[in-house]
């Protein structure tokens, strides 16, 4: 387990799921989540990219091999949480993907396969996990600052990420009166494997110029600080914030 040096573990004795754990903001919050005291189940779709994962977080980290689009595979997930016999404390709903494409050039694949990650895997992930949640849990989805400010040739990946920021504000009501909070974390640009991956590698340093020139902060956001921000919203800190969208962006979403 990597140590908490603050001496303060907010996530202590309790059970997370993280959703596209294996790498990128998902692994950077798994790894935080580990540290903060939570037992963490990690899942994805690649076994070497889990087996990776699961050795550089330590202690307190299982992964189980699933693609969120298939409801079997999220079955067999919280079949592996049930058992564990601790409930369910907080769900990071975090897989997700896409490319980019004009109008003119998206294919019914590309839809097919970003919406099915990114809308239906994000419905049935929190679905499924609603008969193992305890008391004040905490359901976090990641959505994206296309939500609300679009790029050129990426508006069906910004589809995805506008109807997970309407899913949290029905779920924040279809969820009254149960404890449960459901809230959006929102990251900006962020260097991960799969941003970059969005372009070949002669044009990965031109993509990041460009979006840093976005960024009133002037840089791109790093996983961890996106992680930051998810502890803030699972633990017991943010106990009265529920169906926001919290934008982690280096100010892009706000100018």
């Amino acid at each position: 387990m990597v140590k908490n040096s603050g001496g303060i573990v907010q996530l202590e004795d309790k059970t997370a799921v993280v959703t596209g754990g294996g790498t990128g903001i998902g692994l950077a919050i798994a790894k935080r989540f580990a540290a903060e005291g939570a037992h963490v189940f990690i899942t994805g779709r690649r076994k070497e990219v889990l087996d990776a994962a699961v050795e550089e977080i330590g202690d307190g980290v299982e992964a189980i091999r699933a693609d969120s689009s298939k409801l079997a595979d999220l079955d067999a997930v919280y079949r592996v949480v049930a058992e564990r016999g601790r409930g369910l404390d907080v769900l990071v709903a975090n897989s997700g993907g896409g490319e980019f494409a004009p109008l003119g050039e998206i294919t019914e694949e590309q839809f097919d396969t970003t919406f099915g990650t990114n809308v239906k895997g994000v419905l049935f992930a929190v679905q499924k996990a609603l008969p193992l949640l305890n008391a004040n849990a905490s359901i976090i989805l990641t959505g994206s600052t296309t939500s609300t400010r679009v790029s050129p040739a990426f508006s069906v990946y910004a589809a995805t990420k506008a109807a997970v920021r309407n899913f949290a504000r029905s779920w924040a009501l279809d969820l009254k009166g149960t404890g449960t909070r459901v809230n959006v974390l929102s990251p900006g640009p962020t260097l991960t494997p799969g941003l970059l991956g969005l372009v070949p590698d002669d044009g990965q340093q031109a993509l990041v110029d460009g979006l840093q020139a976005e960024v009133p902060l002037g840089r791109m956001g790093d996983p961890a600080e996106i992680a930051a921000a998810a502890l803030f919203l699972a633990s017991s800190e943010a106990s009265f914030v529920n169906g926001v969208e919290f934008f982690v962006d280096g100010g892009q979403a706000q100018v």
